[in-house]
Protein backbone atom coordinates (compact mmCIF):
# COMPACT_ATOMS: atom_id res chain seq x y z
CA UNK A 1 0.00 0.00 0.00
CA UNK A 2 1.28 3.40 -1.19
CA UNK A 3 0.86 6.46 1.58
CA UNK A 4 -1.11 9.36 0.52
CA UNK A 5 1.87 11.40 2.31
CA UNK A 6 4.44 9.98 -0.46
CA UNK A 7 5.60 12.60 -2.34
CA UNK A 8 5.09 11.21 -5.57
CA UNK A 9 1.78 9.08 -5.05
CA UNK A 10 -0.28 10.24 -7.75
CA UNK A 11 2.84 9.32 -10.12
CA UNK A 12 3.01 5.89 -8.26
CA UNK A 13 -0.32 4.85 -8.61
CA UNK A 14 -0.82 5.65 -12.11
CA UNK A 15 2.52 3.11 -12.27
CA UNK A 16 0.19 0.11 -10.35
CA UNK A 17 -3.09 1.24 -12.81
CA UNK A 18 -0.50 0.47 -15.88
CA UNK A 19 1.12 -2.51 -13.99
CA UNK A 20 -2.64 -3.89 -13.19
CA UNK A 21 -3.63 -3.25 -16.59
CA UNK A 22 -0.69 -5.25 -18.17
CA UNK A 23 -1.82 -8.18 -15.75
CA UNK A 24 -5.34 -7.99 -16.85
CA UNK A 25 -4.34 -8.19 -20.63
CA UNK A 26 -5.76 -4.49 -21.13
CA UNK A 27 -1.96 -2.70 -21.68
CA UNK A 28 0.45 -4.44 -23.28
CA UNK A 29 4.13 -4.86 -21.71
CA UNK A 30 5.27 -2.13 -23.98
CA UNK A 31 3.00 0.17 -22.85
CA UNK A 32 4.97 -0.06 -19.42
CA UNK A 33 7.73 1.57 -21.66
CA UNK A 34 5.95 4.09 -23.26
CA UNK A 35 4.44 5.09 -19.95
CA UNK A 36 7.66 5.24 -18.12
CA UNK A 37 9.03 7.30 -21.08
CA UNK A 38 6.13 9.66 -20.28
CA UNK A 39 6.69 9.88 -16.67
CA UNK A 40 10.14 12.02 -17.36
CA UNK A 41 8.94 14.57 -19.25
CA UNK A 42 6.46 14.92 -16.64
CA UNK A 43 9.02 15.44 -14.19
CA UNK A 44 10.38 18.08 -16.42
CA UNK A 45 7.02 19.77 -16.38
CA UNK A 46 6.91 19.42 -12.70
CA UNK A 47 3.98 17.36 -12.78
CA UNK A 48 1.21 19.55 -13.84
CA UNK A 49 -0.23 21.47 -16.53
CA UNK A 50 1.70 24.64 -17.82
CA UNK A 51 0.45 27.56 -19.03
CA UNK A 52 0.99 26.69 -23.08
CA UNK A 53 -0.68 22.91 -22.61
CA UNK A 54 -4.21 25.09 -21.03
CA UNK A 55 -3.90 26.84 -24.43
CA UNK A 56 -3.74 24.04 -26.57
CA UNK A 57 -6.26 22.42 -24.19
CA UNK A 58 -8.23 25.16 -24.79
CA UNK A 59 -7.94 24.77 -29.04
CA UNK A 60 -8.72 21.45 -28.39
CA UNK A 61 -12.11 21.42 -26.89
CA UNK A 62 -12.46 24.38 -30.10
CA UNK A 63 -11.67 21.46 -32.46
CA UNK A 64 -14.07 18.63 -30.81
CA UNK A 65 -16.54 21.64 -30.84
CA UNK A 66 -17.00 22.69 -34.30
CA UNK A 67 -16.06 19.16 -35.32
CA UNK A 68 -19.04 17.13 -36.93
CA UNK A 69 -18.14 13.59 -36.48
CA UNK A 70 -15.38 13.89 -33.49
CA UNK A 71 -13.84 10.66 -32.10
CA UNK A 72 -11.60 9.99 -29.11
CA UNK A 73 -9.15 6.90 -30.35
CA UNK A 74 -8.41 4.51 -27.06
CA UNK A 75 -5.68 2.95 -26.36
CA UNK A 76 -4.80 0.35 -22.97
CA UNK A 77 -2.60 3.54 -21.46
CA UNK A 78 -5.53 5.89 -22.28
CA UNK A 79 -8.06 3.58 -20.74
CA UNK A 80 -6.42 2.53 -17.66
CA UNK A 81 -5.36 6.02 -16.89
CA UNK A 82 -8.61 7.73 -17.70
CA UNK A 83 -11.17 5.32 -19.21
CA UNK A 84 -14.05 7.48 -17.30
CA UNK A 85 -12.87 10.81 -18.49
CA UNK A 86 -12.27 9.86 -21.85
CA UNK A 87 -15.97 8.78 -21.80
CA UNK A 88 -16.96 12.25 -19.76
CA UNK A 89 -14.95 13.83 -22.88
CA UNK A 90 -17.11 11.90 -25.63
CA UNK A 91 -20.48 12.88 -23.35
CA UNK A 92 -19.84 16.90 -23.41
CA UNK A 93 -18.09 16.84 -26.84
CA UNK A 94 -20.91 14.41 -28.56
CA UNK A 95 -17.73 12.12 -30.06
CA UNK A 96 -17.22 8.69 -30.25
CA UNK A 97 -14.95 6.36 -28.18
CA UNK A 98 -13.08 3.71 -30.34
CA UNK A 99 -10.53 1.29 -29.21
CA UNK A 100 -7.80 1.57 -31.53
CA UNK A 101 -4.28 -0.39 -30.93
CA UNK A 102 -0.68 -0.89 -31.95
CA UNK A 103 -0.50 -4.48 -30.60
CA UNK A 104 -3.60 -5.28 -31.79
CA UNK A 105 -5.61 -8.53 -31.09
CA UNK A 106 -8.89 -9.39 -30.67
CA UNK A 107 -8.99 -10.47 -27.47
CA UNK A 108 -7.34 -7.03 -26.18
CA UNK A 109 -10.06 -5.03 -27.91
CA UNK A 110 -12.95 -7.26 -26.30
CA UNK A 111 -11.37 -6.82 -22.94
CA UNK A 112 -10.87 -2.57 -23.35
CA UNK A 113 -14.75 -2.17 -24.93
CA UNK A 114 -15.23 -4.32 -21.87
CA UNK A 115 -13.56 -2.03 -19.36
CA UNK A 116 -14.75 1.00 -21.07
CA UNK A 117 -18.53 -0.28 -20.74
CA UNK A 118 -18.13 -1.32 -17.25
CA UNK A 119 -16.83 2.53 -16.38
CA UNK A 120 -19.78 3.87 -18.22
CA UNK A 121 -18.61 4.19 -21.57
CA UNK A 122 -22.13 3.14 -24.70
CA UNK A 123 -22.13 2.08 -28.43
CA UNK A 124 -17.92 1.78 -27.75
CA UNK A 125 -16.45 0.72 -31.13
CA UNK A 126 -13.27 -1.27 -32.26
CA UNK A 127 -14.59 -4.87 -32.79
CA UNK A 128 -15.55 -4.49 -36.68
CA UNK A 129 -12.51 -3.09 -37.59
CA UNK A 130 -14.56 -2.53 -41.65
CA UNK A 131 -12.01 -0.06 -42.73
CA UNK A 132 -8.06 0.76 -42.75
CA UNK A 133 -6.28 3.84 -42.35
CA UNK A 134 -4.49 4.31 -45.84
CA UNK A 135 -0.48 3.46 -45.62
CA UNK A 136 -0.33 2.39 -42.33
CA UNK A 137 0.81 -1.57 -42.75
CA UNK A 138 -0.41 -4.32 -40.52
CA UNK A 139 -3.37 -4.42 -38.00
CA UNK A 140 -2.47 -1.11 -36.42
CA UNK A 141 -3.93 0.42 -39.64
CA UNK A 142 -7.33 -1.45 -38.78
CA UNK A 143 -10.31 1.17 -37.50
CA UNK A 144 -14.24 1.32 -37.68
CA UNK A 145 -15.49 2.78 -40.45
CA UNK A 146 -18.14 4.94 -38.44
CA UNK A 147 -15.46 6.11 -36.02
CA UNK A 148 -11.77 7.48 -36.96
CA UNK A 149 -12.33 6.15 -40.91
CA UNK A 150 -15.40 8.83 -40.86
CA UNK A 151 -14.04 11.21 -38.64
CA UNK A 152 -12.97 14.59 -38.99
CA UNK A 153 -11.70 15.34 -36.11
CA UNK A 154 -9.46 12.43 -33.96
CA UNK A 155 -8.41 12.94 -30.90
CA UNK A 156 -6.03 10.56 -30.32
CA UNK A 157 -4.04 10.61 -26.53
CA UNK A 158 -0.38 9.01 -26.07
CA UNK A 159 -0.39 8.21 -29.75
CA UNK A 160 2.17 6.85 -32.23
CA UNK A 161 3.67 9.28 -35.22
CA UNK A 162 3.17 6.96 -38.13
CA UNK A 163 -0.78 6.83 -37.57
CA UNK A 164 -0.84 10.41 -36.66
CA UNK A 165 0.57 11.34 -40.10
CA UNK A 166 -1.15 9.52 -41.76
CA UNK A 167 -4.55 10.23 -40.24
CA UNK A 168 -2.80 13.87 -41.33
CA UNK A 169 -2.63 12.65 -44.66
CA UNK A 170 -6.61 11.45 -44.65
CA UNK A 171 -7.19 15.60 -44.36
CA UNK A 172 -8.30 15.10 -40.42
CA UNK A 173 -7.90 17.86 -37.81
CA UNK A 174 -5.86 15.44 -35.45
CA UNK A 175 -5.61 16.35 -31.73
CA UNK A 176 -3.45 14.65 -29.22
CA UNK A 177 -2.03 14.30 -25.46
CA UNK A 178 2.03 14.02 -25.80
CA UNK A 179 4.13 14.42 -23.23
CA UNK A 180 6.79 15.13 -25.53
CA UNK A 181 6.83 18.06 -27.11
CA UNK A 182 9.68 16.44 -29.65
CA UNK A 183 7.83 13.58 -30.93
CA UNK A 184 6.89 13.07 -34.48
CA UNK A 185 3.27 13.18 -33.44
CA UNK A 186 3.56 16.27 -31.15
CA UNK A 187 4.79 17.68 -34.45
CA UNK A 188 2.39 16.60 -36.93
CA UNK A 189 -0.90 16.72 -34.99
CA UNK A 190 -2.97 19.96 -35.48
CA UNK A 191 -3.29 20.67 -31.58
CA UNK A 192 -0.52 19.07 -29.33
CA UNK A 193 -1.44 18.94 -25.49
CA UNK A 194 1.83 18.74 -23.46
CA UNK A 195 0.65 17.50 -20.27
CA UNK A 196 -0.48 13.84 -18.70
CA UNK A 197 -3.49 12.65 -19.86
CA UNK A 198 -5.03 12.16 -16.65
CA UNK A 199 -4.73 16.17 -16.64
CA UNK A 200 -5.22 17.07 -19.86
CA UNK A 201 -8.52 14.99 -20.73
CA UNK A 202 -10.63 16.77 -18.07
CA UNK A 203 -9.09 19.95 -18.73
CA UNK A 204 -10.64 19.30 -22.29
CA UNK A 205 -13.79 18.61 -20.68
CA UNK A 206 -13.48 21.64 -18.33
CA UNK A 207 -12.97 23.95 -21.10
CA UNK A 208 -15.83 22.72 -23.39
CA UNK A 209 -18.35 23.93 -20.55
CA UNK A 210 -16.81 27.66 -20.62
CA UNK A 211 -18.14 29.98 -23.42
CA UNK A 212 -15.60 30.96 -25.97
CA UNK A 213 -15.19 31.98 -29.60
CA UNK A 214 -14.15 28.66 -30.50
CA UNK A 215 -13.80 29.87 -34.72
CA UNK A 216 -11.42 32.88 -33.42
CA UNK A 217 -9.44 30.41 -31.70
CA UNK A 218 -9.42 27.64 -34.23
CA UNK A 219 -8.18 30.83 -36.83
CA UNK A 220 -5.90 31.87 -34.12
CA UNK A 221 -4.00 28.73 -33.22
CA UNK A 222 -0.30 27.96 -33.64
CA UNK A 223 0.81 24.83 -32.75
CA UNK A 224 4.50 25.23 -33.56
CA UNK A 225 4.22 28.42 -31.03
CA UNK A 226 2.67 26.37 -28.70
CA UNK A 227 5.63 23.48 -28.60
CA UNK A 228 8.25 26.19 -29.20
CA UNK A 229 6.23 27.69 -25.52
CA UNK A 230 6.85 24.26 -23.84
CA UNK A 231 10.16 24.02 -24.89
CA UNK A 232 11.12 27.18 -23.29
CA UNK A 233 8.70 26.16 -20.36
CA UNK A 234 11.28 23.31 -19.17
CA UNK A 235 14.71 25.01 -20.74
CA UNK A 236 13.92 27.63 -18.28
CA UNK A 237 13.12 24.84 -15.42
CA UNK A 238 16.09 23.02 -15.84
CA UNK A 239 18.02 26.21 -15.77
CA UNK A 240 16.42 27.42 -12.58
CA UNK A 241 17.97 24.14 -11.06
CA UNK A 242 21.48 25.29 -12.08
CA UNK A 243 20.88 28.49 -9.88
CA UNK A 244 19.88 27.11 -6.63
Amino acid sequence: MIPKSHPRYESLMMREKISEGVKKGLVHETGMIAHGRGEAFDYLLGEKTIPPADNAAVAAAAYLKKAKNAVISVNGNAAVLSGRECIELAETANAKIEVNLFHRTEERVKKLIKFLEEAGGVDILGREADARIPGLEHDRGKCSREGIYSADVVLVPLEDGDRCEALKKMGKRVVTVDLNPLSRTARAADVTIVDNVVRAIPNITKHLHEKHDWDKIIQNWDNRKCLQDCMEYISRRLSSFYEL
